[in-house]
C-alpha cells in the first residue's frame, strides 16, 4: 500500500502552514499518536493530527491492484472554536485538489483538555509504483 501525501500538501500550503507553524518550529500536523503530550516538548496550539481509518485497494480480476484508496480522519485542535475551524478549513483547502473530502467538519470540545476539535474524513487515491 502507498500512503497519501497529506503532510506534504499541508506543509506546502501557505495558509495551512502559517496556522500550524511558529517561526522555525515544526509544522504541527502529526500522524496519530505522534503529537507531543504533556511533559514532552510543547509546540503550542493550534495543531492537527491525521490517521488512516480505512480504505481499500483498487482490485481487478486480471491482475494486482495498481492503486489504493485510503480513508483518513483529520482532527484540528485549538483553544477556540474559531481557530479550530480555521485550521480544519485550511487543511481541507490544502488537500482538496488531490483528494475527496467525504465529510464536512464535526465539532466537539474535549473534556480532558478543554480544547476545541474539528474533525473530517477524506479519501485519497494513491498509485503504486
Amino acid at each position: 500500500m502507498t500512503y497519501p501525501p497529506i503532510f506534504a500538501l499541508v506543509r506546502d500550503n501557505a495558509t495551512a502552514s502559517a496556522l500550524l507553524k511558529t517561526g522555525n518550529g515544526p509544522v504541527r500536523f502529526w500522524l496519530f499518536a505522534r503529537a507531543p503530550q504533556k511533559g514532552q516538548a510543547n509546540y503550542g496550539l493550534p495543531y492537527a493530527v491525521w490517521q488512516q481509518i480505512g480504505g481499500a485497494p483498487e482490485n481487478y480480476m486480471a491482475g494486482r491492484p495498481d492503486a489504493d484508496s485510503p480513508s483518513l480522519q483529520v482532527d484540528a485542535y485549538a483553544a477556540t472554536a474559531e481557530e479550530a475551524r480555521a485550521v480544519a478549513n485550511a487543511i481541507m483547502y490544502a488537500i482538496e485538489l488531490d483528494s475527496y473530502v467525504v465529510s464536512l467538519p464535526s465539532e466537539t470540545k474535549e473534556q480532558d483538555t478543554q480544547l476545541f476539535r474539528c474533525s473530517f474524513d477524506v479519501d485519497f487515491i494513491t498509485y503504486r509504483t
